[in-house]
Order: C-alpha cells, then sequence, then structure tokens
C-alpha cells in the first residue's frame, strides 16, 4: 500500500473548453462558460462515467463557486454510479460529494468567504467536475498544513465521522471504540479522530498491513476479521469492558456480533450495509446491555444541520489537523477524466485511506 500522494497522476487544466466569459466583480479570475464534468451515463459499472462539458453552475444565495483542484471518492459515489442512491431533490446528478478548490464567485448573502479564498466543502453533488457549488456554511477553510489533495478528503468522511461517532454516539475521552473497515476513508479518519480526541480505538481490517497501519494510526489495537474473532479480540483489549461506541458499515451477520462486542450503555452507529441490512439477531443483549442501536445517512441533511457538523470540526478538528496530530490517508489519485479507474480502485478494496480525483 502506497501512503504517499501520488501527484503524476494529476490533470493539466482542460485547454479545450470554449464560451462566454464571466468575472467576479471581486476577482480578476475568469471563469469560462463551460465546464468538463463526469456524467453517469447509465446505471452500471465503472464504464459508465463519461467526461462531458457541462455548463458552469452559479451559485444562488447562500452559495460559493469552487473552482475544483481535487474531489473525493467514496462509496456513495459507487451506489449512485448503480443507480442506487439518488442524488437529493434539487442537487446535480453527476456524481462527487466533497471537494477542495478556490472560491471564484460567490452568491448573496456570503459573508464568511470571498474569491480567491481556499476552501474545502461537503456537497450534495456535482464534486466530480471543474467547478462545484456548495454552501458557504458548509464550507471550511483548507488547513494550511494540507495541500488540496489531501483536503479534498476531508470533508465526506470527517462530517459523517463527527455526525455518527461523536454526535450520535456521544463518544467521550477515555471510552473505548471500535471502528470497523478501519482501513477505509471514514475508517482512518475514525481512528485519527477519536485518538485525538482521547479514546481508546480498536479496529477492525482485513489485512495484516492493513491492521498495522490502524495502529500507527493510533489504534490500541487492530483486528484481522479474516483471522480472529473481533468479538473476543474486542473483550480482551479492553479488558473485558467492551467497546462503548461502536461504528459499523458493514452490517449483515456483524450486528448481532457487535451486541456481544459492545459494553454496558454501549452506543451502536450504522452508516452503511456491505454485507446487507437484513439480519437475523438476538436481540436479548440489546436489552440487557441497555445499549442504543441507531444509525443515519448524511447527504439528504439540510444545510443548517451540516454547518452545525461544520462548527465542531473547525472547533474540535482542525486545531489537530494544524498541529500535525491528524493527518488525511490519500492512498493514490487519479485525473478527473479516469474516474472509472478511481471507481474500480475503490471497488476492488486493497486501498488504505482516501482516492482523490485530481482536476
Amino acid at each position: 500500500m502506497a501512503t504517499a500522494i501520488n501527484i503524476s497522476g494529476i490533470a493539466a487544466p482542460d485547454q479545450s473548453l470554449e464560451g462566454a466569459i464571466l468575472t467576479s466583480r471581486e476577482s480578476s479570475t475568469a471563469i469560462p462558460a463551460t465546464m468538463t464534468a463526469i456524467e453517469i451515463s447509465a446505471p452500471g459499472g465503472p464504464e459508465v462515467l463519461k467526461p462531458v462539458s457541462l455548463d458552469v453552475p452559479q451559485p444562488g444565495p447562500g452559495e460559493v463557486l469552487i473552482r475544483v483542484e481535487a474531489a473525493g471518492v467514496n462509496r456513495p459515489d459507487l451506489l449512485q454510479r448503480k443507480g442506487l442512491y439518488p442524488p437529493p431533490k434539487g442537487a446535480p446528478e453527476t456524481p462527487g460529494l466533497e471537494v477542495a478548490g478556490s472560491v471564484v464567485l460567490c452568491g448573496t448573502g456570503c459573508s464568511r468567504f470571498k474569491p480567491g479564498d481556499k476552501v474545502c466543502a461537503l456537497v450534495p453533488g456535482g464534486g466530480y467536475a471543474q467547478y462545484c457549488v456548495a454552501a458557504e456554511a458548509n464550507c471550511l477553510p483548507v488547513p494550511e498544513a494540507l495541500s488540496m489533495v489531501q483536503a479534498a478528503g476531508l470533508a465526506e468522511t470527517f462530517f459523517t465521522v463527527w455526525s455518527n461517532v461523536f454526535d450520535r454516539g456521544r463518544l467521550a475521552s477515555g471510552e473505548v471504540f471500535l471502528v470497523h473497515g478501519g482501513a477505509s476513508g471514514i475508517g482512518t479518519s475514525a481512528i485519527m479522530m477519536a485518538h485525538g480526541l482521547g479514546a481508546r480505538v480498536i479496529a477492525t481490517a482485513g489485512t495484516d498491513e492493513k491492521c498495522a497501519f490502524c495502529e500507527k494510526l493510533g489504534a490500541i489495537r487492530a483486528i484481522n476479521y479474516n483471522t480472529a474473532d473481533f468479538v473476543e479480540a474486542v473483550r480482551e483489549a479492553s479488558g473485558g469492558h467492551g467497546a462503548d461506541v461502536i461504528l459499523d458499515m458493514v452490517g449483515g451477520d456483524y450486528i448481532g456480533r457487535n451486541f456481544k462486542a459492545a459494553a454496558l450503555e454501549g452506543r451502536i452507529v450504522n452508516i452503511a450495509f456491505l454485507r446487507g441490512s437484513v439480519a437475523e439477531v438476538d436481540f436479548m443483549p440489546l436489552m440487557l446491555k441497555r445499549l442504543t442501536l441507531t444509525g443515519s445517512t448524511l447527504r439528504i441533511r439540510p444545510v443548517a444541520f451540516k454547518a452545525a457538523i461544520a462548527a465542531s470540526l473547525e472547533q474540535k478538528i482542525w486545531p489537530l489537523i494544524e498541529r500535525g496530530t491528524i493527518t488525511p490517508v490519500v492512498e493514490c489519485t487519479f485525473p478527473l477524466k479516469e474516474a472509472a479507474a478511481a471507481h474500480a480502485c475503490l471497488e476492488a478494496g486493497a486501498h488504505i485511506g482516501k482516492i482523490i480525483l485530481t482536476v
């Protein structure tokens, strides 16, 4: 696994764009009328992702237009490509949930950012493009310690982890936190965030190499789920206490096993179901341990909900990034027009951390 950023894959700006030029009064930056974006031509495999020319979107009230330098690739993008996760009403049909770049135009009512500011943003769609509109309230300044490629891997995973682990799961310093899929983009972010805020982190992963990397990030124990029973391993690593909070993206048979691995008053949060959302489960441990089982999705939540998460991240997590305590893990990059290859890489599952498109 290559943990260094593969900057050789960064594409040069598309020189073929033509059309009228729009100019912001606040900036001398020229904005073309059209842009290259990635379209889902039909539900299917990675090959259905096609570069197309689209009009550059215009920001509405409270929105900013970002010239995208890099965009994160996430599992919800794979589901959307397959026709299983349609964008919310009013969102772009093109995929992409997180970007990093420079603000080039501000809609009415914007007060924090101005043209030229470097931001990373959580967006409901449209991130696989040269330009993307984002709610100003869902943007955060790019930490000075990070490159744009690293910053592009922040929003989707960090917003998701904060909302589910710290808001819904109420993870506190000193508690035991179990994250499944510890080597994924969500998993690596969760390990670093929880460890940085004082939790004792346990992770599961599918290879010894991935487990070693999880421990390097701050996990006190990483469990190879192909060779060990995570329920027993969690019990041992926690001195018989169990996990106070569990973040699960696996589902299936993990649902019942999470009940066994949880501590008294434990909180279990499901954010995906890679092994399926239907399972036969004995709920007796839920009652006897007084467990909380919950779950959530983020994409359809309103701007104000996500803005509250952004404020928490800036207060609690951004200082850790600036100090170098947290650094987003990037496996590799692909040029925007090779989005299909990026999806194939993510689906193969051999990566550690994030896969990023460069624009």
